[in-house]
């Protein structure tokens, strides 16, 4: 089993409930000027990912959803990038919905682990990450080739679908270099709290960041390669 976090330092919690908290209500900000003040995004999708974004960038995401994503209320889908709204950055674009994957991923695969009891070599840590790697694979996948959809008419449905696959592997790959080492590291050093106190939410949403910024150079060489295609 995962090794607990005895080496934790106590400030850690009342700092985990403070960030946990912050993040959740900048979430619920997103999702109430999405759906109740009318600024829809251009894709189903993003209304998913912003608020899923706020969970591990807390503040950050609503400041960067406000900057970058907020379009004018009751505007129809295809004008609501418009010249006079602000433009998110390709790499911007392709980043969150890889972070957004892998904390949908872990709200699901470390439930799962706990309550089946599955381990790998002696730990639920491996499990753990091998669960949360396949189910991000799989909904970064179906984001990237519902995303591409439009251009299959163009491409070819088998090239779509390898695109689809690519982006999702290599981005996924990446951000577990981030991921995965942040937990490896929290093992090492005994620091790894039950999966059941909010430590542990808060040192998975630093995981997650981590990842973003392993991933950075990857998402950022696909987005200009996506914009010179």
């Amino acid at each position: 089993m995962m090794v607990m976090g005895a080496n934790l330092p106590a400030w850690v919690s009342p700092l985990a409930w403070t960030y946990v908290i912050l993040a959740a209500l900048s979430a619920v900000a997103i999702v109430a000027d999405v759906y109740l003040l009318g600024h829809r995004q251009p894709s189903r999708a993003m209304e998913i990912v912003w608020p899923v974004t706020a969970l591990y960038l807390g503040p950050f995401a609503l400041w960067a959803y406000a900057r970058w994503a907020r379009p004018a209320p009751n505007t129809a889908p295809a004008t609501r990038q418009d010249a006079s709204q602000p433009v998110a950055s390709p790499t911007l674009t392709f980043g969150l919905p890889g972070g957004a994957a892998s904390v949908i991923a872990h709200l699901l695969g470390v439930p799962l682990v706990v309550l089946t009891g599955w381990t790998i070599a002696g730990l639920d840590m491996w499990a753990m990450i091998a669960v949360i790697a396949v189910i991000a694979l799989a909904l970064l996948f179906f984001f990237e080739y519902s995303s591409r959809a439009a251009a299959s008419a163009y491409l070819g449905t088998v090239t779509t679908v390898q695109r689809a696959a690519t982006i999702a592997a290599v981005t996924i790959a990446a951000f577990d270099l981030g991921m995965v080492g942040w937990m490896v590291v929290l093992h090492l050093g005994s620091l790894m709290p039950p999966v059941s106190e909010v430590s542990f939410v808060f040192l998975m949403q630093i995981g997650v960041v981590l990842g973003l910024a392993t991933a950075y150079p990857v998402i950022s060489r696909l987005a200009r390669h996506a914009t010179t295609a």
